[in-house]
């Protein structure tokens, strides 16, 4: 880059394009990534004034860790990744009674019982009472980013066990369908859950229902905040968060007889501190894509996968939810990402964590739905993994509005096309728009038809 000068910033300018930013155009930077995530680490910079034409001159020196334990972290080294075939079976056969047996004191519900430790543990640290709650009275001091899937059950669950039963937990749902995302109905059904193994809670499903037609000024806002993550995905992610920290929604009326459904008040949750279930998925084979690594590579291949996505999380993953969240001053707190918590699961043979040899449902997350089922979370332990833009309804509305429809979408891989740099010219153009003679027309189709079935291509040659 011919600009030598350093900003440090937490967010980026307003506007995230490359090509509307003054900032930007000014400097001769249009078409070079600017902004680039600060990786993890303690950093100092010393500044020498002495030139003679007055500019400064900086140093940027970046510290190593010299705790051992996150050196070891970083590395995420797993005791042990490939099973021998007798061990396989044991543990699935192990797994298989437990499901029978809850009250299993099995070897594998003593992994969960560790991870289950560990996590109420990393719970305990993140919302224990500071004075800050005591002097500001707060009903609600902490929320839960809430999609009533095995993640957020497993946070508000321990979140019941950590917090003063006095003080209520807000569930943060976001949907773009109503009552009918996918997530709207799971969180109904799960605060169901809650509210049977926690009963002395109160509760409060906050419902953020939101049109993304309408949230022009909103996009644009997330759109720098997100920035240099720049994806539709990530746009969609962003969105979804923002909204859910920001807590405003509505709520069923509470009567000391209990929740009357058909009657919906405005509410605006207060809580500050805001947790989310981010690392679940990275750390136990939660995603399509770990499942197709194992599928070509196995147990290794999937170990690399897993590892890949740790090391990078925080670039892909946690500057971009963080700054969404923290601009309605809210504080994310990620339970799943804790030292301990990482350790005690990079302790635990791979294959007792998850095996993708099983269903989905089942092999997933492995070792956080026998952590479910200890919570007494029985229907919440063998969801299907569903990623918020999915499960929120943010990607087929978005899909909609940018690309025209889901097809059109999918053909242009939406997921990784940037949010500033689509063109419907570039990505709809088909062959049947240009015109053309009947007869010519006719044949096309039919080529496209036969390309479509390599067989039946054959057979007609």
């Amino acid at each position: 880059m011919e600009d030598s000068r350093f900003l440090l910033s937490s967010v980026s300018p307003t506007s995230s394009s490359l090509q509307d930013s003054d900032f930007e155009v000014e400097n001769r930077t249009s078409g070079i990534r600017f902004w680039e995530e600060l990786s993890c680490g303690i950093y100092s910079m010393s500044v020498d004034a002495t030139k003679s034409d007055g500019r400064f001159v900086g140093d940027i020196k970046k510290h190593e860790w010299t705790n051992v334990m996150l050196k070891e972290l970083i590395e995420w080294k797993r005791v042990s990744i490939e099973p021998e075939p007798t061990q396989l079976d044991f543990s699935r056969s192990r797994t298989l009674n437990a499901e029978h047996d809850i009250n299993s004191s099995s070897s594998v519900s003593v992994l969960a019982q560790n991870v289950l430790t560990a996590l109420r543990e990393s719970m305990m640290r993140r919302v224990s009472l500071h004075n800050i709650y005591q002097a500001r009275k707060e009903t609600v001091p902490v929320a839960v980013l809430f999609s009533g899937g095995l993640d957020s059950m497993i946070i508000a669950a321990l979140l019941d066990q950590c917090l003063d039963p006095n003080y209520e937990i807000d569930l943060l749902n976001v949907s773009f369908d109503g009552e009918s995302a996918p997530d709207r109905i799971s969180a109904e059904a799960g605060v169901k859950e809650l509210r049977r193994v926690a009963p002395l809670r109160r509760w409060r499903l906050v419902h953020i229902d939101a049109d993304l037609s309408k949230l022009t000024w909103e996009t644009k806002r997330v759109l720098s905040l997100i920035n240099p993550a720049n994806t539709y995905m990530d746009l969609n992610i962003g969105i979804a968060l923002w909204l859910a920290a920001r807590g405003e929604g509505w709520t069923c009326e509470e009567h000391d007889n209990g929740i009357d459904e058909d009657k919906h008040i405005n509410y605006t949750s207060g809580a500050r501190i805001l947790l989310v279930g981010s690392g679940a998925d990275e750390q136990c084979a939660g995603y399509g894509r770990h499942r197709t690594k194992y599928r070509h590579e196995s147990w290794l291949g999937l170990h690399e996968e897993m590892k890949l996505d740790m090391q990078r999380i925080w670039k892909r993953n946690l500057g971009r939810d963080d700054r969404c969240i923290a601009d309605s001053g809210k504080e994310a707190r990620f339970p799943f990402l804790d030292e301990d918590v990482i350790r005690t699961l990079l302790d635990i043979p791979l294959w007792e964590v998850a095996d993708l040899d099983q269903p989905s449902g089942k092999g997933d997350k492995k070792i956080l739905r026998e952590v479910a089922q200890m919570l007494g979370l029985h229907n919440a332990a063998i969801l299907p993994k569903r990623a918020i833009q999915f499960g929120s309804r943010i990607a087929r509305e978005s899909n909609r509005k940018n690309f025209g429809s889901n097809r059109a979408a999918n053909q242009a891989s939406a997921g990784s096309v940037p949010s500033s740099g689509y063109s419907p010219s570039r990505h709809n153009m088909h062959w049947f728009q240009i015109p053309m003679e009947p007869q010519l027309m006719l044949i096309l189709v039919i080529i496209h038809i036969l390309r479509k079935s390599p067989k039946l291509f054959e057979e007609f040659h």
